[in-house]
């Protein structure tokens, strides 16, 4: 294994960043420290990743703003309009931890695929390298979920990396037309089974393994959906841990 010797996977609902006193800045929430502590480093080595924003410059600017005080050795990766860095599967055996954005995750996903990313983030994940991300960055590491990257109304997807075998639920509480949208396609059998987070929530894996929920939220839940071996859906509710400020 490597740093940890483990395998984490973070999969973050919402509420990565927050608002801060400083204006038009951002800070980490807790989530993202419990992402680093994973590492077990000091001083660990946290890649950023925004492909799923076109590589937005003022949102890895926003992020990078966001560890002010932290103490984090930051980097980014970007493939517009070529890869930023020379080695690409260097850089993400590299890191500690890798963060992926929120945005498209069909985009994202067909930019990695295109740069053959899917394979690298799969050999760093089984390096150890904890990876991390909310909305599409956590859809991404599952078979799949819903999306909003072809229209305000939402579609199943289910071309995600399947480092994890099951579904994902992003956004729970605060989108009326996912928790439905996603019961219905387990029903269907379109998709696994699989977990979901509320805003301000977060599914820890370790290896293809549920280990627990965070909340940054204390009124935020995750929440367990299996197929009922009949025509529905069964859905259990997890009591997350709460993360101190």
């Amino acid at each position: 294994m490597s740093r940890s010797g483990q395998s984490h996977i973070l999969a973050i609902g919402g509420g990565s960043f927050r608002p801060s006193n400083r204006y038009s800045f951002i800070e980490a929430s807790p989530l993202l420290r419990y992402g680093l502590d994973l590492t077990g480093q000091d001083r660990p080595k946290l890649g950023l990743v925004a492909t799923a924003l076109g590589d937005s410059s003022d949102w890895l600017l926003k992020m990078y703003g966001a560890f002010a005080g932290w103490d984090v050795e930051l980097s980014h990766l970007t493939v517009f309009p070529m890869p930023n860095v020379a080695d690409p599967r260097a850089w993400m055996l590299e890191q500690d931890m890798i963060y992926v954005s929120g945005g498209s995750v069909a985009n994202l996903m067909a930019l990695w695929r295109l740069h053959g990313l899917d394979e690298t983030f799969a050999e760093a994940w089984r390096a150890g390298v904890v990876l991390s991300g909310q909305s599409a960055g956590a859809l991404c590491w599952h078979v799949g979920g819903n999306t909003d990257s072809f229209g305000p109304e939402l579609q199943v997807w289910a071309e995600g990396l399947a480092l994890l075998p099951y579904s994902c639920g992003v956004h729970y509480d605060s989108d009326p037309q996912r928790r439905e949208l996603l019961q219905r396609s387990v029903a269907d059998g379109e998709l696994p089974g699989g977990y979901a987070a509320d805003e301000g929530v977060a599914l820890h894996y370790v290896g293809t393994e549920f280990i627990q929920a965070v909340t940054v939220e204390p009124a935020g839940y995750a929440y367990k959906l299996e197929h009922d071996g009949a025509s529905g859906v069964k859905e259990v509710k997890i009591e997350p841990r709460l993360l101190t400020p």
